[in-house]
């Protein structure tokens, strides 16, 4: 067979991989000039690693993700620090990321005993118990209320709900929660050089089973062929059929490149409710949080002007970034939001008056360059009864596959799940050809 496929990331490397081993003829169409993306990087001259445009690890549970990287003979290349996520609450920040250690040592000290009763019972139910769908019937703000108490999920999950999906926070159902809470671990994992030589390595292991993987390609239109099954892509070498092809961008793309998708498809893809991702990188000549700590969640209300401040080198040493302290300042808004407009400098000078709350010693002499990354499409919004809304990834276009971020559902977007809904959608196309 001779297969598309649109996009070089997780998801589109990694069935291509499947597709080549199997014997297919694979061409993998990416428009931007390197692989990777939501998840590819950038590198400075002195570094010896890349840094992820919008920040990403992996999580000891991440099955999919880690056995690709073992076909492909990178094992050795995982590694799995331990770095510190913390809250913060009336001034300060605390350790808040084990379910069984830090977490309610937190609650004690600062909740009834009857709260903290509460967390550990609700929160062990959801770390175990592996029933996710009745749980899309009510809303994680309902849930969680009832089940946390309302003084724990006011302080400490309401916050990231907001900071999250902001207007939508109150739609989100609790399957979605359950998915973070149920499938994530505190040990964070990343590639030797970056996520950006992983993928590297991903389409070399591509093209190594006779694929091509062609960058700055950008696909105008995709249409039903005239005669039979398949389609007809319009790439920038011209128009070339293939028996199969598979997409994996954006909701908004997938309809734009197919207009002869029937209309109720494409009022699905329409449907389909996001929050875009706004990050502004910092190289700092000093380390920011002295504690060392890498995550930082914070609380609107708190007078933040984004939702999290991840410091990369408390995470990866700064020695791979040639001294660099590398912090990235980052937001989840709506896609209108004044953030996607502002200009580099003006959204530094929104975000600078905040760091000095993360260190006393700021100061602006610190910054030796700054980057801004943003995407419009980075966080599905998941409502009531999610799963009965979205897309097959067989559409009904004889021949043409949708696989992207928003149907990976319950699951939370990542490379983990992209990896896995790629390669079953190889699986797919595999048994419908057979």
């Amino acid at each position: 067979m001779r297969i598309a496929i649109i996009g070089a990331g997780a998801a589109g490397l990694a069935a291509a991989y499947d597709l080549a081993g199997a014997g297919q003829a694979v061409t993998v169409y990416e428009a931007a000039s390197r692989a990777g993306g939501l998840a590819s990087g950038f590198k400075e001259p002195h570094w010896d690693w890349s840094m992820e445009r919008f920040y990403h690890h992996w999580f000891q549970t991440d099955k999919a993700v880690l056995q690709l990287i073992d076909d492909i003979g990178a094992k050795d290349e995982v590694v799995f620090p331990r770095p510190y996520t913390v809250i913060y609450y009336e001034g300060q920040f605390y350790p808040f990321d084990h379910m069984y250690t830090n977490m309610p040592a937190f609650l004690v000290r600062h909740f009834p005993l009857v709260d903290v009763i509460r967390f550990g019972l609700a929160g062990a139910y959801l770390k175990f118990s592996p029933r996710w769908r009745p749980l899309e019937r009510v809303t994680a703000d309902e849930w969680m209320t009832r089940w946390m108490g309302k003084r724990v999920y006011e302080t400490l999950w309401k916050p990231l709900l907001i900071g999250k999906f902001a207007e939508y926070y109150d739609q989100v159902n609790m399957a979605w929660m359950w998915a973070r809470i149920h499938a994530r671990t505190t040990r964070l994992g990343t590639f030797v050089g970056g996520f950006q030589a992983f993928f590297d390595a991903l389409a070399e292991a591509v093209r190594a089973r006779g694929a091509s993987v062609q960058f700055g390609a950008a696909v105008r239109e995709i249409a039903p062929r005239a005669e039979g099954s398949g389609v007809t892509v319009h790439a920038p070498g011209g128009a070339i059929d293939y028996d199969a092809c598979i997409v994996t961008t954006s909701p908004k793309l997938m309809s734009r490149l197919t207009p002869a998708l029937p209309a109720s498809y494409l009022g699905q893809l329409g449907q389909l409710k996001s929050m875009g991702a706004v990050v502004l990188i910092l190289a700092l000549q000093h380390q920011l949080s002295e504690q060392g700590y890498y995550w930082h969640n914070l609380p609107k209300d708190a007078g933040f002007p984004f939702l999290a401040m991840c410091e990369h080198t408390n995470f990866v040493s700064h020695e791979h970034f040639g001294g660099d302290h590398l912090v990235y300042c980052g937001d989840y808004l709506s896609p209108d939001h004044e953030y996607f407009k502002l200009t580099q400098a003006e959204l530094l000078d929104r975000f600078l008056p905040a760091l000095p709350r993360f260190n006393p010693k700021f100061d602006r002499s610190w910054i030796r360059k700054t980057w801004l990354f943003r995407e419009p499409y980075a966080q599905p919004v998941p409502p009531l009864n999610h799963s009965r809304s979205i897309p097959d990834i067989r559409t009904p276009i004889a021949g043409l596959y949708f696989a992207s971020m928003s149907q990976v559902y319950p699951w939370d977007r990542g490379t983990n799940y992209a990896v896995e809904i790629g390669r079953r959608t190889a699986r797919m196309i595999l048994q419908d050809h057979a």
